[in-house]
C-alpha cells in the first residue's frame, strides 16, 4: 500500500496564472480509460479532452493559428482542475482517474545556457573550482574584483564584448562560460529527449552521484517547425553544479538523467491576452521549502537576460536545423543559490524531499519535489508507445 504523503502540495487553482483561465491554457493529461495520454484545454467547464482535433500537442503548435484551433475544439471533461491536480502525485494517484503530464510530446528539448550575466559567473566559478565547494566561495571574491563593476548592459558580441573579452585574457580570466556569455555564439543544447518531461506535482530527479546541485527557474518557449513561436511555460532545468564542473564535457550527465527536465504546468499559447512582448518582462520567482525547515526564496527577471528570447530561437532553428515537430527552448536563469545550507562557505545543494515551486503571474506555477533520479518514477512511455497507443484509440488519420 502507497504511504500517506507529507507534502503539500497545491490544489489546482494554485497552479493558474493570476488571470485564471482567461488565457488559452493547453496540457496534456493521463486517461486511464484510454490507457494514454490526452491533449487538455483548462476552461472554466474542467479540463477538456480535445485529442480527437488534436492527438497529440505537436499537432496542436503546429496549427496556423493555434489558440483559434482550440477554441473550436470540444470534448469531454476529464474532470474539474482540482480533480486532476489532486490525482497526479505519485503517492495520492488512484489510477482509475485522470492526472496531470508534462504539456509536451514530441517537442525536442532545447536549452540555453549562460544567458544571465550572473549565471554565467556562477559557471566561471564552478569550471575553476572543479566542482569543489569549499573553494567556490573565495573564487566568487576574486572574480568580482577581477571584472568589476555589472555586466547586466553588455550585449553579447558586441565590440564592448570584445574588449571585455581581451581584458579577461590579458589577466588569464577568459572561460568557456564567458565565450558563450558575451561571445557571439549562444550556448544550445539538448536538455533531455523526446518525451521524458515530467510535468507539475510529481518529482524531478538528482542524479545520486551529485553533492552539489540546484533547480533552475526558466520560462519556457514553445515553437512550431517553421519558427514561429507560439506559446511558453515555465520549466525546472534541474543542474548537478559538481559534475559539470569537474568538465564541460560532461554536461551530459550534468543535464540529462531521469525526471531531470520539469515542464508546466500548462502552455499559454499567444493569443490577445498573452504575447512575445508580454513573455519578455516574465518575473519568475523561485520557492523552495525543505524537510529540513530551510527556506529558500530567488527572483529571476527575464528583462535582464542578455539575448532576447527571439534571437534565441533562431540560434536554434533556421537553414542551419530544422526541427518537423518543433521544440521547447528553456531560456536560461539568473538565479544562481550561493547562500549557505549545510555549512558556510559550501553554498546551496538540494536535499532529498525539498518541494521546489517555480511561477510566474502569467504562466501559473510548476510544482516539483526532489528526489534521486533513481528513486523517481522511471520514464517508460516513449515514442513508440505512444503512436500505437493513438493507433489504437483510433486517433490516426
Amino acid at each position: 500500500m502507497t504511504t500517506p504523503s507529507t507534502t503539500a502540495w497545491p490544489s489546482g487553482a494554485e497552479l493558474l496564472p493570476l488571470d485564471g483561465v482567461s488565457g488559452t491554457l493547453v496540457g496534456r493529461a493521463w486517461v486511464p480509460d484510454a490507457a494514454g495520454p490526452s491533449v487538455v484545454v483548462v476552461r472554466e467547464s474542467g479540463v477538456v479532452d480535445v485529442s480527437a482535433a488534436f492527438p497529440t500537442m505537436r499537432s496542436l503548435t503546429e496549427q496556423a493559428d493555434p489558440p483559434a484551433a482550440v477554441r473550436a475544439a470540444d470534448g469531454p471533461v476529464l474532470g474539474s482542475l482540482d480533480d486532476l491536480a489532486a490525482n497526479t502525485p505519485p503517492e495520492l494517484r488512484r489510477p482509475d482517474r485522470p492526472w496531470l503530464l508534462s504539456p509536451i510530446d514530441l517537442h525536442v528539448v532545447k536549452a540555453a545556457g549562460v544567458t544571465f550575466p550572473v549565471s554565467m559567473l556562477e559557471r566561471v566559478i564552478e569550471e575553476r573550482a572543479r566542482g569543489d565547494q569549499d573553494a567556490a566561495a573565495a573564487i566568487r571574491d576574486e572574480i568580482g574584483a577581477t571584472i568589476g563593476g555589472s555586466l547586466d548592459a553588455l550585449r553579447p558580441g558586441s565590440p564592448e564584448a570584445a574588449e571585455l573579452k581581451a581584458f579577461l585574457v590579458d589577466r588569464g580570466w577568459w572561460s568557456q562560460y564567458l565565450e558563450v556569455g558575451i561571445g557571439p555564439d549562444a550556448e544550445v543544447f539538448t536538455k533531455a529527449p523526446v518525451l521524458s518531461t515530467v510535468g507539475t506535482l510529481v518529482d524531478v530527479g538528482v542524479h545520486s552521484v551529485s553533492e552539489w546541485n540546484n533547480p533552475e527557474p526558466e520560462v519556457v518557449l514553445v515553437v512550431a517547425s517553421d519558427g514561429r513561436i507560439v506559446g511558453a511555460t515555465l520549466g525546472n532545468d534541474v543542474n548537478l553544479r559538481d559534475v559539470e564542473g569537474r568538465s564541460a564535457l560532461l554536461l551530459g550527465q550534468a543535464k540529462d538523467n531521469n525526471a531531470s527536465a520539469a515542464v508546466g504546468p500548462f502552455i499559454r499559447l499567444f493569443d490577445d491576452t498573452y504575447d512575445l512582448d508580454a513573455l519578455r518582462g516574465s518575473v519568475v520567482r523561485l520557492e523552495i521549502d525543505g524537510e529540513d525547515a530551510f527556506r529558500l526564496e530567488g527572483v529571476s527577471e527575464l528583462g535582464r537576460i542578455s539575448r532576447d528570447p527571439a534571437d534565441l530561437a533562431r540560434h536554434v532553428i533556421g537553414a542551419h536545423h530544422q526541427y518537423p515537430d518543433g521544440f521547447v527552448l528553456y531560456l536560461g536563469t539568473m538565479f544562481a543559490p550561493v547562500g549557505d545550507r549545510d555549512a558556510p562557505g559550501r553554498g546551496f545543494t538540494h536535499h532529498d524531499g525539498d518541494l521546489v515551486r517555480i511561477s510566474e503571474p502569467r504562466l501559473g506555477a510548476l510544482v516539483n519535489r526532489v528526489r534521486s533520479s533513481e528513486a523517481a518514477a522511471p520514464w517508460t512511455f516513449g515514442i513508440d508507445a505512444l503512436y500505437r497507443n493513438l493507433a489504437a484509440r483510433g486517433l490516426l488519420t
